[in-house]
């Protein structure tokens, strides 16, 4: 098969994914009611498949629980069900793949991103015998869907990097652990990894071996590829809890940055049984060092910058700011908490 037809059938396959989704939001729009659920005392949020990424939001909804708010955490299938909870009211807020969320503001959905969930943390990791973007042309590459967010840096990527006409043969493998073992047993030449996946095949035999070929997170400054984002009709009815879990989640990712032996702790607590104690310390550390939690690290620029990405990548169509986030929350909480990180000796 030819590279232009595999790049038809990926575009043909983003269509019918922004198709799908844009049905459920305009059908679910019209079900709807103006509320956007919740009360001034109670909200729900939504999370696909909780990871590290997701360690400090569960922090926050502890902390809020203190405080007297009723919060609920509910787990849904995929992304594309937690936009229709959020549009529906069902949920109030959710965490994850920032390209749902732009798709379905692109149809009119209430939402609006509002804060980060967690920096790039995607790279290109190749074998030992490939260095280079150019000595992938014509080999396996591994993906995990022609959908997802990943494949869609790994095409730009290769797009920008490689030299003209050259591009790897796209293999849709799954998951994060089945293209791993396939990327160390030879049978791809190269995949996009997150880190904790990259920790893992360092650790694993014959891990030393590969070589990280293109870092996303230095390859495309101020795109943040997850987000939080929530119903905006919630933000404007119920300020209070909206900022209350802003400032916890800001509140977190600060002790995460200021002590990576804090996010040993929450993966410990909250994924019990994802990381042995010398991982999970490894990987706190991997994940500091990267400056990967900054949830108040958001700005009208690199939201901008993300919206033009998925523009660019043919998954939406152009939005300004305005009218796909609302950072006056992480404004606010970075004010208020930034004088006395300072007087802790944390830094920004």
């Amino acid at each position: 098969m030819s590279s232009r037809s595999v790049r038809t059938l990926a575009s043909q396959h983003r269509l019918k994914r922004r198709r799908a989704l844009g049905a459920i939001v305009s059908v679910t729009l019209l079900l709807a009611g103006c509320s956007g659920g919740g009360s001034d005392n109670s909200f729900t949020v939504a999370l696909i498949e909780p990871d590290i990424a997701a360690v400090p939001l569960l922090a926050a909804v502890d902390t809020v629980r203190e405080q007297g708010f009723d919060v609920k955490v509910e787990e849904a299938a995929e992304p594309e069900l937690a936009i229709e909870g959020l549009v529906r009211g069902d949920y109030q807020f959710s965490a994850e793949a920032t390209s749902p969320a732009l798709i379905a503001m692109s149809k009119g959905a209430p939402i609006r991103i509002v804060a980060d969930a967690i920096g790039n943390q995607w790279a290109v990791y190749g074998a030992q015998n490939r260095d280079s973007c150019d000595q992938l042309d014509g080999r396996p590459f591994g993906i995990f869907s022609e959908g997802s967010v990943a494949t869609a840096m790994v095409r730009q990527w290769v797009s920008e990097d490689c030299r003209a006409g050259s591009e790897p043969e796209y293999l849709t493998i799954g998951g994060s652990d089945a293209r791993a073992q396939a990327l160390l047993s030879g049978q791809i030449d190269a995949t996009a990894l997150e880190v904790t996946d990259a920790i893992t095949l360092e650790r694993a035999d014959g891990g030393k071996g590969l070589h990280r070929l293109a870092d996303f997170k230095e390859v495309f400054p101020g795109l943040h590829p997850q987000t939080v984002y929530a119903n905006e009709d919630y933000l404007g009815e119920h300020r209070k809890p909206s900022q209350a879990f802003i400032d916890a989640l800001v509140a977190e990712h600060r002790k995460i940055n200021a002590d990576p032996g804090y996010l040993v702790f929450l993966l410990n607590k909250y994924l019990p049984d994802a990381y042995d104690d010398a991982t999970a310390k490894v990987t706190s550390r991997r994940y500091v060092e990267a400056g990967l939690f900054d949830a108040a690290g958001l700005t009208p620029r690199s939201v901008q910058r993300t919206v033009d990405f998925f523009v660019d990548a043919g998954i939406v169509k152009r939005m300004p700011v305005e009218d796909v986030a609302d950072l006056s929350f992480v404004d606010r909480a970075a004010a208020e908490q930034e004088p006395a990180a300072q007087e802790r000796g944390e830094g920004s």
